[in-house]
């Protein structure tokens, strides 16, 4: 199955949804792509890319609304570098490659629900930097492995440790990703890479869900209702990637 209209509005509005709370998009675009049935070569460059551009503008916009913390950033991004350039290099099998993708799914509709331990804590603790590292690196490899840029594994774990505020964590989450799928795919230009061959027109349309979302994210509009409908989303996603 080739990229229809249909393909093109669901993929502007995965970067919408997931760009207005500080995510690239990653495994949204992996779930359309696996949906529509595309090679499994092409989804993880793809997703990619296409996490660089949506990621990036989610962070500008962040940042300009000064939720951006220096502090809890750099020890993640230390770790996860390096590992995600060698997660990168290594290709696992495309059954495996779904399963793992579905419950990464099921994390972030938790992360996106705000449901039990996920729930936002209004007292912020302090950050420990070892366990910032181990997660950092943890995250790393297996982003690069994945081809996805770890926001979604990166976020609950900011939460449940209530070392920031959902707004910081957006943030942080958004520069995370945008790093680690710099990373990823250089790993990936090491093994040989392909793209899809509508990745040009993929950009634009992600990037202008990325521009609107992280907009309405940023400028502290009600995202409720459209957590909720992404997590509709990626609940089917994670189901059919489960068990098929």
């Amino acid at each position: 199955m080739t990229p229809d209209i249909l393909f093109y509005l669901l993929l502007f509005m995965v970067a919408l949804l997931y760009a207005s709370v500080g995510h690239g998009g990653a495994s949204g675009y992996l779930a359309l792509m696996a949906f529509y049935a595309l090679s499994p070569d092409t989804m993880r460059p793809t997703a990619l890319v296409l996490n660089i551009f949506v990621s990036g503008t989610s962070f500008f916009q962040y940042y300009r609304g000064g939720h951006f913390r220096w502090r809890l950033f750099w020890p993640f991004a230390l770790a996860s570098i390096p590992a995600a350039f060698l997660g990168g290099m290594v290709s696992i099998d495309a059954g495996l490659y779904k399963k793992i993708l579905g419950v990464l799914l099921l994390f972030a509709i938790a992360r996106l629900t705000g449901v039990g331990i996920f729930r936002e804590n209004e007292t912020e603790k302090p950050q420990n930097l070892f366990l910032s590292l181990v997660v950092g690196l943890v995250i790393g490899l297996f982003s690069g492995m994945i081809g996805i840029g770890g926001g979604i594994i990166l976020s609950p774990v900011i939460l449940l440790l209530h070392w920031a505020d959902m707004k910081k964590t957006a943030a942080v989450s958004a520069l995370f990703i945008l790093v680690n799928s710099v990373a990823g795919i250089s790993g990936m230009f090491t093994q040989g890479i392909q793209f899809n061959t509508a990745m040009a027109t993929m950009v634009m349309v992600a990037l202008a869900g990325g521009l609107t979302g992280s907009y309405m994210g940023a400028r502290k509009i009600g995202n409720r209702m459209l957590r909720n409908i992404l997590a509709a989303v990626l609940l089917l996603a994670a189901v059919k990637l489960l068990l098929t």
